[in-house]
């Protein structure tokens, strides 16, 4: 059975005769278009782009394909608006990155549960898991760490990392602290961390080599962790709560910025959604602090 998202990616192709530019209308990378094509391709059976360096053409059986593949994007239009007709409430539906506290999604969630004529899905995950639902149409936007680069990308925050640690915590009240001065203390592991590459480099190359004394995919339970004095770790500054210390970690300058992604496909049914508005402004105000 072909896919939805690889009859989107063929007729951009078809659209823009570049493929680079035909992977930005559709919000994903060129890599990731051409395997998508190569997947159709293979699929059908047929070579459907002559390419060469400047340009892609249709070769016969692209052509030919080309005729289904408008008809059959056609129908799914009309039965995705056939089905919004029939249903009184419009599903948004929303990927949210793991990585965000859970009082912040508690309460985004309740502002945007308020909207009417609106059903809301969320499901939870990394970003290397939620950006391939989001590029096959499973998911319509994604809120989570996106690049400054990205197609279809609005932001809604950006914040650096810290040193988490309890706040009976020896060094708690320091407002920063060096690689060496934690080099013999135990510490947690976040597995689910997007900046986890970029900690275990600084801390290597500063010779510190800790005893982990805890490693998760859970914030939650590496909050635990920590107001328990198990050990300290390397949380982005949004975990800031009561029982928690984050001085911050001298020579640590990663930064993310927490926003939104949407699917080309579903960009207009989602655009001005209450429930995606309040989400995202609910998110925007915990931040800020308003």
């Amino acid at each position: 059975m072909i896919e939805r998202y690889l009859i989107h990616y063929f007729l951009a192709v078809v659209d823009h005769g570049n493929f680079s530019r035909a992977a930005q209308q559709c919000g994903v990378s060129q890599p990731t278009l051409s395997v998508g094509i190569a997947k159709l391709e293979a699929q059908i059976g047929h070579i459907l782009f002559h390419r060469t360096n400047r340009r892609v053409e249709l070769t016969t059986a692209g052509s030919r394909f080309a005729t289904h593949a408008r008809r059959i994007e056609a129908e799914f239009a009309r039965a995705q608006q056939a089905m919004a007709e029939s249903d009184s409430s419009k599903l948004i539906r929303l990927g949210v990155v793991s990585t965000l506290p859970s009082s912040w999604i508690e309460h985004a969630t309740r502002q945007a549960c308020g909207a009417q004529g609106e059903k809301l899905e969320i499901v939870e995950g990394r970003m290397r898991e939620l950006l391939p639902r989001l590029e096959r149409g499973r998911i319509d936007v994604v809120i989570g760490v996106i690049d400054n680069e990205a197609h279809g990308r609005e932001a809604l925050f950006e914040e650096g990392y810290a040193l988490a640690m309890s706040d009976t915590h020896p060094l708690a009240h320091r407002a920063q602290l060096e690689a060496e001065e934690v080099a013999g203390m135990d510490m947690i592991v976040r597995r689910n961390c997007e900046a986890l590459p970029a900690v275990s480099r600084f801390f290597t190359q500063r010779g510190v080599r800790p005893f982990f004394a805890a490693r998760t995919v859970n914030d939650d339970r590496a909050i635990a962790f920590i107001r328990a004095g198990l050990g300290i770790t390397v949380m982005p500054r949004c975990f800031a709560q009561a029982g928690v210390a984050m001085p911050a970690l001298a020579g640590f300058e990663q930064r993310r910025t927490i926003g939104t992604l949407v699917h080309p496909a579903t960009a207009t049914r989602v655009e001005g959604s209450p429930s995606l508005v309040r989400f995202c402004a609910a998110l925007r105000a915990k931040a800020t602090g308003s």
